[in-house]
């Protein structure tokens, strides 16, 4: 079921492209590597594609499929939750740094432990102990205090998404997240690729914020949990 839009089937196009080889499965359905995160998706919905999804999901978790359309739960599995998410891509220049930002700095592998433990308290979305590996990530210290970070996770041709957006809850209203975000975005698109994000539908604030950066909303996709 090939997508008319490599962002309309965003998983799909992530693991049997420019992220093939962060993939477990084969043909008819594929995972990403289970310390990057949860995200599977099958290659139609089929009793044959459903079946070798259903597969792939943990024992003991999750597997969230990502589609432009609602997706049908695999024999087998059982819906956790159910979520529409705004999906939004950047039009024209990044911003431009402000004046007065505070410094932005390249974490990576010994930040790990700070990161992870960031994502949990602001939960970004899906995070697990090899998530950081995805891409270039950013974040802003304070007295080495990691106060906030942001980075990259899906690749497609072309585009590059903002991902993993964190603010420690006292750190807030500070436009922290704003400058990691249009930092994040110029590394982008310096690299020639167009950026984008996803937000929960009804997160008006968060969507506010990336509309007064520069996306748009192109239009909405479904999220689909299951478990065993």
């Amino acid at each position: 079921m090939a997508p008319a839009h490599p962002l309309d089937r965003p998983i799909w196009t992530m693991l049997t492209g420019r992220q093939a080889h962060l993939a477990e499965g084969g043909d008819r359905a594929r995972r990403i590597d289970r310390g990057y995160g949860v995200f599977g998706v099958a290659a139609d919905t089929g009793a044959e594609a459903q079946a070798a999804l259903a597969a792939l999901v943990p024992d003991d978790g999750e597997l969230w499929i990502v589609e432009g359309e609602p997706w049908p739960v695999p024999a087998g599995t059982r819906e956790v939750k159910r979520a529409v998410l705004a999906q939004m891509v950047a039009e024209g220049p990044p911003p431009e740094p402000r004046e007065g930002e505070p410094p932005i700095v390249a974490l990576g592998e010994a930040d790990a432990s700070e990161m992870a433990a960031l994502a949990d308290h602001a939960k970004p979305g899906p995070w697990g102990p090899a998530t950081h590996r995805y891409g270039p990530f950013f974040g802003i210290r304070e007295n080495g205090r990691l106060l906030a970070m942001a980075g990259q996770r899906i690749l497609v041709p072309g585009m590059a998404e903002v991902s993993g957006v964190s603010t420690w809850a006292d750190c807030r209203g500070r436009g922290l997240a704003r400058s990691l975000i249009g930092h994040v975005m110029r590394a982008m698109v310096a690299r020639g690729e167009t950026p984008f994000l996803h937000s929960y539908a009804d997160n008006a604030g968060a969507i506010g914020l990336y509309e007064s950066l520069g996306f748009r909303i192109r239009r909405e996709v479904h999220v689909l949990v299951i478990a065993k």
